[in-house]
């Protein structure tokens, strides 16, 4: 996405990862709480509307371009075998989720930390739990022929995040553990859930 050079010089374009990148520096300098989106936006170089034109607000930031994460998601479970056991397809899914590339930046480790440790990020993170059980209660409910708000879907969606976010707490206490070996220990009780 590219926006017009300001009449101040800025330079015209920018891209969710470099506001990312740029954001993640001040809340780290100056924690969450103390940083504006007009800080972010004079650290990128752009003005407020142009950051606006990229996240509705500061608490969108940390969680990225997640509309389309979510999209990936939708995909991951959409391409599990039809013969795979259900159980199986969402646990599988879910680690597929998480897959990230070591060399992100931010990096995944201080993204999650700082989406799990935050309190002022808590009510907008409750939006954004919703949404990722949904692609699970959606997928659950096309395999068993239900409706995404009958009870077991959306269970099945609150099972699989405290799941998620148990085995990242701990990813979060211990430096010395892998995350991908969590989620696999943390989902392999999704089978019990299931029966």
């Amino acid at each position: 996405m590219t926006s017009r050079g300001s009449s101040r010089g800025r330079p015209g374009a920018t891209s969710h990862a470099a506001i990312e990148r740029a954001a993640f520096h001040l809340f780290a300098e100056r924690g969450f709480d103390d940083v504006t989106m007009g800080d972010i936006a004079a650290e990128v170089g752009v003005g407020r509307r142009t950051l606006f034109r990229y996240f509705e607000s500061k608490n969108d930031i940390p969680w990225g371009q997640f509309d389309r994460t979510l999209h990936g998601f939708r995909q991951i479970l959409a391409e599990m075998p039809a013969d795979l056991p259900l159980h199986e397809a969402v646990h599988r899914g879910v680690q597929r989720f998480n897959e990230f590339p070591p060399d992100a930046r931010p990096t995944h480790r201080d993204r999650m930390r700082l989406i799990l440790g935050t309190p002022a990020l808590q009510a907008h993170s409750a939006l954004r739990y919703a949404a990722w059980r949904g692609v699970i209660a959606d997928h659950v409910a096309a395999r068993l022929g239900l409706d995404p708000d009958d009870l077991l879907p959306r269970t099945i969606g609150h099972v699989c995040l405290a799941m998620a976010v148990s085995a990242y707490e701990a990813w979060l206490a211990d430096p010395d553990t892998e995350l991908p070996a969590l989620l696999d220990e943390a989902m392999s009780g999704l089978r019990d859930y299931l029966r």
